[in-house]
């Protein structure tokens, strides 16, 4: 089979990965000279530990296992099964954390409690102040920015894969095909279009009433830390965030424990991961009424570095570079991921909104399923 594969992101690079495991051509087509949106603007985190149960966590835990076989086989990922610990500061956090600790959940997700003196033997760089952490063993990161030219370089080597870069997919041609901005007509046997949050133009065409929504975030990144940050960081914000620590302790926290103002205004969580070269990947925020904002405003970030700065006991680097991203989510944010046939043998996939680098190889794999790659 010849698969044409529409975006070169996080998730459409896995359905070209999927499709050429299994014997198949691919034509993989982008329509920027390099992926540049939201599966290079991330944290690479492959976060199992907030999903909530049910299908998401099940996606979830099947693409962690795939990173893990995948990230053997191309080293240039950077995958790190690095864990996460998630530190509390206040006793209602602490009562969601212990909540989720002994829920029946909690061993599939390797959840344990951990008193700050636990926490500091397994990630050292944390000497601030916390009351306790909840570490999560499934989590696991990998580099955003690199993880694409990565996985295409292997897939390259097969011989039946054919990348085509700054080439806009402007029409689909019967079922099957599709006509470029250059003019040119690419055949195949299926097509599968991961436009991530490029909404217009064809998707558009394709299905005018799409239920996905785009979101902003920001985020920065720091010069190297000068010292190893063992596990990804997050703080009890998110658990505001991820619906797999919903219950009751996580409504008395919401009822009886307002966000600081800055977080509350920018609906934020802190989310840290330490970069190959040393430095960190600090965030982010949520924006969901458009139009979007095109400034960079300062409040949330200087918010996350004070509240870096408290948990490592320490000052931040200098911070190298600042940016904003946007993604596509699901409106109806319990669905994983849009998958939507729009002709025959022709499928949209979008909207994993803050999942897709977590998810995308297991989503990527039911699309080929579907396809009977």
């Amino acid at each position: 089979m010849r698969l044409i594969v529409i975006g070169a992101g996080v998730l459409g690079t896995m359905h070209a990965w999927h499709a050429i495991k299994r014997g198949h051509r691919v034509v993989h087509i982008e329509r920027e000279a390099e992926a540049r949106g939201a599966s290079v603007r991330n944290f690479g985190l492959v976060w199992v530990s907030g999903r909530a149960e049910g299908e998401e966590l099940a996606v979830a835990q099947r693409a962690r296992q795939l990173w893990g076989e995948i990230g053997a086989e191309v080293p240039e990922l950077g995958f790190r099964a690095n864990g996460s610990l998630t530190l509390v500061r206040t006793e209602a956090e602490l009562a969601v954390a212990e909540e989720a600790a002994r829920g029946a959940g909690a061993a599939a997700r390797g959840f344990t409690l951990l008193d700050p003196a636990g926490a500091r033997a397994l990630n050292p760089a944390l000497r601030g102040e916390f009351l306790a952490a909840l570490h999560c063993a499934r989590d696991g990161s990998v580099e955003p920015r690199t993880a694409q030219p990565a996985l295409r370089a292997a897939l390259r080597a097969s011989g039946r894969y054919t990348f085509l870069p700054g080439r806009e997919v402007r029409e689909l041609v019967g079922a099957t095909a599709v006509r470029d901005d250059r003019g040119d007509v690419h055949y195949g046997d299926a097509v599968v279009l991961c436009t991530g949050a490029h909404l217009g133009g064809l998707v558009r065409e394709l299905d005018p009433e799409l239920p996905v929504r785009r979101v902003r975030l920001q985020m920065m990144q720091t010069d190297p830390l000068g010292e190893q940050l063992t596990t990804s960081v997050a703080d009890g914000d998110s658990f505001r965030y991820y619906p797999g620590f919903g219950g009751p302790a996580l409504d008395a926290l919401a009822l009886g424990q307002p966000q600081h103002p800055t977080a509350a205004e920018h609906r934020m969580q802190l989310l840290m991961v330490q970069r190959n070269d040393g430095g960190l990947t600090i965030g982010d925020t949520h924006a969901y009424d458009e139009p979007f904002d095109f400034d960079v405003v300062e409040d949330p970030y200087a918010y996350l570095t004070g509240l870096v700065e408290s948990l490592l006991g320490r000052a931040l680097p200098p911070v190298r570079r600042r940016w904003a991203g946007v993604y596509a989510q699901c409106v109806d944010t319990t669905q994983v991921v849009h998958r939507q046939q729009v002709r025959d043998g022709a499928w949209l996939v979008t909207g994993p909104g803050g999942r897709g680098m977590t998810c995308s190889p297991a989503v990527a794999e039911t699309t080929a399923d579907l396809l009977g790659l």
